[in-house]
């Protein structure tokens, strides 16, 4: 391990690990001059590191969402490192949601979430950082579809792309054979619903078996239906 001078000997001028800790904890970084924007969008309800991160480059902060992750990390529920006094019994530890649960929980409209699921949802990608990675995908992808901006698509998939989050990688793959199409498809108006269903529809009759299910008695049964 190669130590400059400075670094040994403010290990060796250290009286206590706390007064290193203390020093280490209050190292300037490229966050400090974005520290009172970061709060806001904490006290704001917006916990997720990628999203302030996303913000605050809009604004001109260059540093990464790890700087944010790190700063964000004390101010969660798990991570304020406050000790119990005497008398006080430990909190009740949370159930740990269902992988089923989470996935709706991500799933749905925020708008949609009670004030429980809610709180789970925010636990759990508070958590671990690839949970809360592939939610922000997943608002982002939510965003795309809610208001038709398929051009932000090719971004949004080299984004996944560059993720370690295989099962993205996979369905990205999947929108990548045609690409085109599915733009198309999160940007027009326009959809194929109706030829959809009456697709759906004959094939239903085809598996109720209807006499020998050969085209002429399938054409007198949908022409008889009302």
């Amino acid at each position: 391990m190669n130590l400059d001078i400075q670094t040994v000997r403010r290990f060796a001028d250290a009286a206590t690990v706390e007064e290193l800790l203390a020093k280490a904890e209050h190292r300037s970084s490229r966050l400090d001059p974005w520290r009172d924007v970061v709060n806001q969008y904490w006290n704001a309800g917006v916990t997720n590191a990628q999203e302030i991160t996303t913000e605050l480059r809009v604004l001109g902060f260059t540093g990464s969402v790890q700087i944010v992750r790190r700063y964000l990390r004390p101010l969660r529920p798990h991570g304020d490192g406050r000790k119990r006094g005497p008398g006080k019994s430990a909190p009740t530890t949370p159930a740990i949601p269902k992988p089923r649960q989470v996935s709706r929980w991500m799933l749905t409209h925020p708008d949609h979430l009670d004030q429980d699921d809610a709180l789970g949802l925010r636990t759990a990608v508070s958590s671990c950082e690839h949970l809360e990675r592939l939610h922000s995908h997943i608002r982002t992808f939510a965003t795309i579809m809610k208001q038709r901006r398929g051009a932000d698509l090719p971004a949004w998939l080299d984004t996944v792309d560059t993720d370690d989050l295989p099962a993205l990688h996979t369905l990205a793959t999947g929108l990548r054979r045609d690409l085109g199409a599915v733009i198309n498809g999160l940007t027009l108006e326009h959809n194929s619903g109706a030829v959809e269903g009456a697709v759906t529809r004959i094939k239903a009759l085809k598996r109720q078996c209807y006499g020998r299910a050969n085209f002429d008695l399938l054409r007198l049964r949908i022409l008889l239906t009302p």
